[in-house]
């Protein structure tokens, strides 16, 4: 492992650390006030898994208006969260916290991607 792929592999092993426990966070703090509410408790996407509502909600809350807009028009939007009716039904502290929580998640995957991805061009 060069001195980048181990810097990086540091950087990504904390960021995946810190993203976890905002990942608790934001569920037990929105998601679980969300699922409480009778409107919003239905719109909050389909899961998967367990927990997957809490990455529903951060993505709906994470991402720009016009990438939400296109996912609520897909033919696939019962799979996603409502992002509109979200936005009227948290506050500035959740959406703050669901933008750090989604973009922390996708640096982390994207991360541990290109850190495999260069053990496995270094084996050819």
């Amino acid at each position: 492992m060069t001195e980048l792929e181990s810097s990086l592999f540091t950087v990504v092993l904390i960021s995946n650390f810190i993203a976890l426990i905002l990942y608790v966070l934001f569920g037990q703090v929105t998601v679980r006030k969300l699922r409480k509410n009778l409107v919003t408790k239905e719109l909050l996407g389909f899961g998967f898994i367990s927990g997957w509502d809490i990455l529903n909600v951060a993505q709906a809350l994470a991402i720009p208006r016009g990438w939400a807009q296109k996912l609520k028009n897909s033919p696939l939007s019962s799979l996603f969260a409502d992002a509109d009716l979200l936005n009227k039904h948290t506050h500035k502290v959740d959406k703050i916290l669901a933008f750090v929580l989604y973009w922390l998640l996708i640096f982390t995957f994207s991360g541990w991607i290109f850190l495999l991805l260069s053990e496995g061009m270094r084996r050819f």
